[in-house]
């Protein structure tokens, strides 16, 4: 039963039985309404072609009473006029009527011939007398119909008038006699016509039916086809093969084929996504083992340095003045751990806003490298700083342009050896402004340049350098200057040091980087 309904249920079948119920509809009303029309068609047809011969016997019969009764050397009379022995007058058919119209059997001869029904002939006394003088019925022989006619309930007159002049010398004066002929119950083929088309009617909707089902079952199939393909496809999809498409040619409507191509471009983009929240998910691993091992590290080393000097080295002041800066920068370190990794969830959830000035860069820069002058001093690498002469004036966040810098000079610190240089240059442009930081160091492989603002990335080359970073740097520098409005380009080859260049448009659409406007 549950097969029995999920088969009725589905979309092929249920539109095969609407388009078949639509084409049965159809053609029972056809089959209902059109007999009607056609029998009532044939109907009016018999009784015009009823109402012509009526004419035809009625012409022929009046030329019979004139020619008899008129055209005769001498005239007959069309009505004979008796006296009752009261002296009244009465009315009876002429005996050359009834030698014209009965002996020589002329209607009798006429009927199956020419009238194809019973026929009556009346002659009345006047145009105006209700009740006829002269009466002469035959009917028509069931053996003369044909096979396959049959009686129809028709009737039909035809009237003449025909002066009797038998009883005046003077024609215009002699009284008129009204003849009437009527033609009834003929036979007809209407309802054998009518029960043949019906019938082929009906074989003809029988096969138009079948004709419907089979096309109904075609279309259903071209129809649906393309959505069955698009269901094994999500099917797919929801199973995990990220890789599956549906072939946009093969759908022949541009409806189906637009949802075939939104479908693509929604697995497209979930491949991405899941590509991407996998890369992410990977570094990530990678990120909290590597922050597991450096939050381990520091405070291995402060609880070493709090039980040696629970042990006694408090007293020499030599030793504990060492273990107390050694403590200190374990403290520093792992403040800088959690600095970064705020500082990126803040990035991250969208609740950094910029607080746009329109102030000199210049002092930005200047604060930057004056910050990592120290660093670059103990590690014997010349720190330069190139400003232009002009103030650089244009709307930016002093802060989060500070950390830019920070981060770049930092990097550029870490990864360039004792004796190298860095420089950093702030220059004005057309559109804005351009900050670049140079430096001799170590330098970034192609393969992994694609990678160097991916979050928890820190490569493959120095990894005694490498080790000591998050991996965030590059990673909120990118998510600052995007807030900005502005773009970041490095240009890098391994041993031959970096340079990184950020430029800063003066007009800038602020954004966060969840996308909401800032």
């Amino acid at each position: 039963m549950r097969f029995v309904r999920a088969f009725v249920g589905s979309f092929r079948v249920r539109l095969v039985l609407a388009i078949g119920a639509v084409v049965a509809m159809a053609l029972t009303i056809v089959l209902v309404a059109l007999p009607r029309q056609l029998d009532s068609y044939f109907a009016q047809q018999d009784s015009e072609n009823l109402d012509a011969r009526t004419e035809a016997m009625a012409t022929l019969v009046g030329n019979q009473i004139i020619m008899v009764t008129t055209l005769a050397s001498n005239p007959y009379p069309v009505l004979q006029i008796d006296t009752t022995a009261d002296g009244e007058k009465v009315y009876r058919g002429s005996d050359a009527v009834y030698r014209a119209l009965e002996q020589t059997s002329f209607v009798k001869n006429l009927t199956p011939n020419v009238a194809l029904a019973d026929v009556t002939v009346t002659i009345s006394e006047s145009p105006d007398a209700t009740s006829p003088v002269y009466t002469l019925g035959v009917p028509l022989a069931d053996a003369a119909g044909k096979p396959g006619q049959t009686r129809e309930t028709l009737t039909s007159r035809s009237t003449f008038q025909v002066p009797d002049v038998y009883y005046t010398e003077n024609p215009a004066a002699a009284p008129v006699r009204l003849v009437t002929v009527t033609l009834s119950d003929p036979f007809t083929f209407r309802e054998q016509t009518v029960t043949t088309l019906v019938n082929v009617m009906i074989g003809a909707a029988v096969a138009a039916l079948a004709a419907s089902i089979v096309a109904a079952i075609l279309l259903a199939q071209w129809l649906t086809s393309p959505v069955r393909r698009l269901t094994h496809a999500s099917r797919a999809l929801a199973e995990g093969r990220l890789d599956v498409r549906v072939p946009v040619k093969s759908f022949g409507s541009p409806e189906l084929a637009e949802l075939a191509g939104s479908f693509n471009e929604m697995a497209e983009r979930l491949q991405r996504s899941i590509d991407i929240i996998s890369a992410d998910r990977d570094r990530s691993r990678e990120f909290v083992a590597d922050v597991s091992h450096e939050l381990r590290t520091p405070i291995a080393a402060l609880r070493t340095f709090n039980e040696l000097l629970r042990d006694g080295a408090v007293d020499d002041p030599t030793t504990r003045d060492e273990f107390l800066e050694q403590c200190h920068r374990q403290i520093e370190r792992l403040d800088w751990l959690a600095a970064n990794l705020l500082e990126m969830s803040k990035l991250d959830s969208g609740l950094v806003s910029l607080d746009l000035r329109p102030e000199d860069l210049r002092a930005v820069v200047e604060s930057a490298v004056q910050q990592a002058e120290p660093v670059a001093r103990r590690k014997g690498i010349d720190l330069i700083l190139h400003l232009p002469a002009t103030s650089v004036r244009q709307p930016h966040d002093p802060p989060r342009v500070g950390q830019v810098l920070t981060n770049l000079i930092g990097n550029a610190l870490k990864f360039t050896p004792s004796g190298g240089r860095v420089d950093v240059e702030l220059t004005s442009t057309a559109g804005g402004a351009e900050l670049t930081v140079t430096d001799t160091g170590a330098g970034i492989s192609a393969e992994e340049m694609p990678h160097v603002f991916d979050r928890f990335w820190r490569g493959a080359r120095a990894p005694e350098l490498r080790a000591s970073g998050s991996g965030l740097g590059l990673s909120i520098v990118k998510s600052i200057v995007d807030m900005h409005g502005g773009t970041i380009n490095i240009l890098s080859a391994p041993d031959m040091g970096t340079r990184v260049t950020v430029d800063l448009p003066r007009t800038i659409a602020v954004s966060s980087p969840a996308g909401d406007p800032a």
